[in-house]
């Protein structure tokens, strides 16, 4: 790193007033030189996010930095007021905040909110913002990007609204780049696209890059520096490769021993069949449907079939807007098909994309949500905002007749368990929890239902690793005590490969290859899954070290 970097953090301490204790960040050290990317990796609630927000000079009211200083080159961001913020953010300090779903104008087209920075700093007339749009959509991997800028957000995927505030967060191209889990919402060949992007802007401008994630193997592969984050300070920091293939702390060496994309384990044996026979109970024959935005016919998914016996898991893998998600809905009951047949069980799940009518119909969708449970993939969206965790998790118990008012209590404190996060919690709302906090919240939400069958979509992107290690094992031990069937819906091909025993690869809305996990994976058939794994990071290939850390080195016999 060179002496004066772009951006320099000197013993920064942010406290929060209302949560008492330890600071949320202390005393930390950061540098991100001019060209260069910074990564800051850690668990969920370890402070990353915080250090971002103060970098940008968004902390929330609650929040106040108590010690050190922010330079943005000569600039002193610790001293900053309204109007000098007005004139570096967008201009000399690009921002893409962490959950797409909440960070657009839902009444403004995608194309205005990527303007919107040109427009407030005056940088191009009407046309030539337009043409800028148009460009920056095109370079972030949207496809047809004329016709996405005239797009409202709910038109378009997830991994697209996060394509569409990288676009706006580069438009200006400011000297710095803040990307808070910036693809964690992307399947692997738009990451892979948007990164490359990212390197190039490197190159092409000097802009440096504080990049906070909580996915170790893009860090690995793209940062120069590593910075690790645990309860607020940095545990470790230096070169990427050194961290990775020599880790000096236990925590660094568990999160890397965690992350699975640095694994080769494959998943288990499937359930033993002497308590849980083998037999469908999924069943999807034909499924198609057509959607019509903006006049234009859109196939969600054309002709898709599979079956998923009773106690296993089906993975559903493809880029954003292949169809996953709207295969996930119909699964769920939430969509009824335009043709083709969604069985579970005893249930066509096409009578519950419409609305039930009588006693009669309210009890049998009654049944069915609590045998099908979704967890969504934006929990900022899928949480009520002014409901407690408590309320948040009493609710299904109390809707489905699930124990007693003096039990319930009780049932609720050990689902939250369950997903490793503690009782305190309770009585905090969403505002309150980190992403991965509320995530962890919605699968004890799906689970405190007692389902037969939980679509998972994309339910584990927005964890850290260590906490979704954990996660990933409580649903194989629920699922081989309970007999539990899922469906995961995920761009992450490592915790496919980790958890799934068969695998659906989808492209533009059609089913391009199906079969076992192990065989799809090691013998792709098609030019879509093997350019899906070719995508995937590889932070070996910078490393070069002769003795690299473990996890590293099964990676590497793995491709070797």
């Amino acid at each position: 790193m060179t002496a004066s970097p772009l951006l320099h953090i000197d013993g920064l301490t942010v406290d929060y007033a209302r949560r008492g204790g330890s600071p949320a960040v202390r005393g930390l050290d950061l540098a991100v030189g001019a060209g260069a990317m910074t990564a800051v990796v850690g668990e969920s609630g370890s402070g990353k996010s915080t250090t971002a927000n103060a970098v940008i000079g968004l902390l929330p009211s609650s929040a106040r930095i108590t010690a050190g200083r922010i330079r943005l080159g000569d600039l002193d961001l610790t001293r900053m007021g309204p109007a000098g913020w007005r004139g570096v953010r967008g201009a000399q300090i690009g921002y893409v905040p962490q959950d797409p779903g909440s960070s657009l104008n839902p009444l403004q087209t995608t194309g205005k909110s990527v303007a919107e920075a040109l427009r407030i700093h005056r940088r191009t007339n009407r046309a030539e913002a337009r043409d800028r749009v148009i460009e920056l959509l095109g370079r972030v991997g949207i496809d047809r990007p004329e016709k996405r800028a005239d797009q409202f957000p709910h038109e378009l995927s997830g991994g697209m609204r996060q394509r569409v505030l990288i676009a706006a967060a580069i438009a200006l191209r400011p000297r710095l780049l803040i990307a808070d889990e910036p693809t964690s919402a992307l399947d692997v060949t738009v990451q892979k696209q948007v990164l490359d992007l990212l390197d190039e802007l490197r190159a092409e401008t000097g802009m440096g890059i504080l990049f906070i994630t909580h996915d170790l193997a893009v860090a690995g592969e793209r940062a120069d520096d590593v910075l690790v984050m645990q309860a607020g300070t940095v545990v470790e920091s230096g070169e990427a490769g050194r961290i990775f293939s020599r880790p000096e702390t236990e925590y660094t060496s568990r999160l890397l021993a965690d992350a699975p994309a640095l694994q080769t384990k494959a998943r288990p044996s499937l359930p033993e069949a002497a308590a849980f026979p083998m037999r469908p109970f999924v069943s999807v024959d034909s499924l198609t449907q057509v959607f019509d935005r903006s006049g234009d016919q859109v196939i969600g998914v054309e002709d898709v079939s599979f079956t998923l016996n009773r106690g296993t898991t089906h993975g559903i893998v493809g880029e954003s807007g292949s169809g996953k998600t709207t295969t996930g809905k119909a699964l769920a009951g939430f969509l009824a098909p335009q043709s083709g047949r969604v069985r579970i069980g005893d249930f066509d799940a096409a009578e519950f994309g419409r609305s039930g009518r009588g006693v009669r119909g309210r009890a049998r969708i009654r049944e069915f949500r609590r045998t099908v449970q979704l967890v969504h993939q934006n929990p900022y969206s899928a949480l009520d905002p002014k409901h407690s965790i408590r309320a948040t998790l009493t609710e299904p118990l109390r809707n489905f007749g699930i124990g007693t008012r003096a039990t319930r209590g009780s049932l609720v404190t050990e689902t939250l368990e369950r997903v490793a996060l503690p009782t305190e919690f309770l009585d905090r709302r969403p505002a309150e929890l980190s992403g991965g906090q509320l995530q962890r919240v919605a699968i004890a939400r799906a689970l405190i239902a007692e389902p037969e069958l939980v679509v998972f979509d994309e339910a584990v992107s927005a964890l850290d690793v260590t906490v979704q290690a954990q996660i990933l094992t409580l649903l194989d031990r629920l699922q081989r005590e309970l007999g539990l069937t899922y469906v995961f819906i995920t761009h992450d091909l490592a915790v496919v490969r980790q958890i799934a025993d068969t695998v659906s690869v989808m492209s533009r809305g059609r089913l391009v290859e199906s079969g076992a996990t192990e065989e799809v994976f090691a013998h792709p058939s098609t030019d879509v899954t093997r350019a899906l794994l070719d995508a995937i990071p590889n932070p070996v290939a910078f490393s070069g070290h002769a003795d690299p850390h473990p996890a590293l080195a099964l990676t590497a016999a793995a491709e070797s």
